[in-house]
């Protein structure tokens, strides 16, 4: 018994000193290099016309008919006076479905960069705005209006730094093309449209930004520092559709079930068994990397996953949010329609879920999952659209370290990761194009603000649109 217990006690203290030692030697990597020269170009007129841009009504809606057209051509009509550099020495090419391409020439052409942005923005209801969200209202050091955040600032930034560069006299290294789209929010093709050219013509990027992550803080479990999160894939997406089908009849005697009731428990069931979670590449290399920084407790989790990954893994399930996205393919119920009367029982009832697919899964295997989950192999379940995943980006290669190196220059003391970003943008066409696809919206905000992208009362500060042009200048530098 006596052999028991001292063995027990033995790989006790193994296990114990096994997680100290890894925890003490998760220390921090090696810093990115920093830039610590300042840039200098005209700050005002950087704003200015953004706030030119954002009084631009480019709302795109998925009913054509419903958008303004020549608030589109406003926008474009635009751009050789606010960009007078650009227009004279970056020939515009005009794609379908308001796809705008500009080629910025380099020394040599075998490596070009791609900066990407989309001019177009989202409905809003103006009732509910604090300031006119079109007129681009400049007050106590913040602009007002749709599309500042998304993705009006790095449209700007991305030219501004560019007519900046060119005034100047600098030519890069490699061809640069600014490739923008006027119809992202609605899954439009013009990014499809530029993706083609380039493979038409042989052009292979060697490196691509788009928006994504920011610099934000307090989004990592045990991080005060403010963290420069770039996204090196994204979740893919499908809508689902979920019916049940009744003889309907008189709510008055009804079954056990109605078809409502069916859709209710199927929609408890997928909810209460979520999808497996998988620590995939870009999940991988965050904890890595943001670990490493994080308080003692977490850095013990998260330099022992081989054994503390259920731990976290409970954790995310109770506390679902950004957390939990990154580790699983997520499911979000938005919609559900019965019988249009309250004293009828519904023929059919429907009811429709978001998903956000996890790079291990695909639309197909989270559907078979879903139809699994449900436990009702009477209700119909569908796929209404979706795409996969997009591939993953390399981070150990010269192209990240460019933009980690714009990153870090521009936003002193930032820490630099990868992630998954969990939303869509128009980079994921350039998966079969390009393995150094980033995704970066050159901006730090905060959670409030986030939270207006999309939402009420959008708005960025004028020193968060100023360092985005910094951005673009150093990043543009090193192409």
């Amino acid at each position: 018994m006596w052999y028991i217990i001292i063995a027990v006690i033995a790989v006790i203290v193994l296990f114990l000193a096994v997680v100290l030692i890894r925890t003490l030697n998760f220390k921090p990597k090696k810093n990115v290099e920093v830039f610590e020269n300042e840039e200098v170009f005209d700050r005002e007129k950087a704003v200015e016309n953004l706030q030119k841009l954002v009084r631009c009504k480019t709302v795109s809606c998925y009913e054509r008919a419903q958008e303004d057209e020549a608030e589109f051509e406003k926008l474009i009509s635009l751009l050789p006076e606010l960009y007078p550099h650009v227009a004279e020495n970056c020939p515009m090419t005009r794609m379908e479905d308001r796809g705008l391409l500009f080629q910025w020439a380099g020394k040599a052409h075998e490596a070009p960069s791609v900066m990407m942005a989309h001019y177009d923005v989202v409905p809003v209801h103006e009732e509910d705005w604090v300031k006119p969200p079109f007129e681009g209202i400049l007050e106590d050091g913040v602009l007002w209006g749709r599309g500042a955040l998304d993705t009006k600032v790095t449209f700007n930034a991305v030219l501004t730094a560019a007519d900046h560069l060119i005034a100047q006299g600098y030519v890069p290294e490699q061809d640069i093309y600014f490739a923008f789209s006027g119809g992202e929010e609605v899954n439009g093709p013009g990014a499809v449209h530029i993706v083609e050219f380039f493979e038409q013509n042989g052009i292979r990027p060697a490196l691509v930004v788009d928006e994504g992550g920011a610099v934000v803080k307090d989004v990592f479990p045990g991080v005060s520092a403010p963290c420069g999160l770039i996204g090196i894939a994204e979740k893919g997406l499908m809508d689902v559709e979920y019916k049940a089908k009744s003889n309907g009849g008189h709510a008055s005697a009804p079954k056990p079930h109605t078809p409502v009731g069916i859709l209710s428990e199927v929609c408890c069931r997928i909810e209460n068994h979520p999808f497996k979670s998988h620590i995939t590449k870009p999940v991988a290399e965050m904890f890595d990397t943001l670990g490493r920084h994080s308080s003692f407790l977490y850095r013990i989790i998260f330099s022992n996953l081989w054994c503390f990954s259920g731990v976290l893994d409970s954790l995310c399930k109770k506390s679902g949010g950004e957390l939990n996205a990154l580790m699983r393919t997520t499911v979000a119920f938005t919609r559900m329609s019965g019988s249009k009367t309250s004293n009828v029982i519904p023929p059919e009832a429907a009811m429709v879920s978001n998903i956000r697919l996890n790079p291990e899964d695909t639309m197909d295997s989270a559907l078979e999952y879903i139809r699994n989950a449900a436990g009702h192999p009477e209700v119909e379940i569908t796929k209404i659209q979706g795409m996969n995943p997009s591939p993953v980006s390399e981070t150990n290669c010269p192209a990240w370290d460019k933009v980690a190196r714009a990153v870090v220059s521009t936003w002193k003391g930032a820490l630099v990761s990868p992630y998954l970003m969990v939303q869509c943008s128009d980079s994921r066409h350039y998966g079969k194009i390009s393995d150094h696809v980033y995704r970066f919206s050159a901006m730090d905000l905060t959670s409030e603000e986030r939270g207006t992208i999309h939402g009420n009362n959008e708005r960025i500060r004028v020193e968060t649109a100023q360092r985005a042009v910094e951005f673009y200048i150093r990043l543009m530098k090193q192409c």
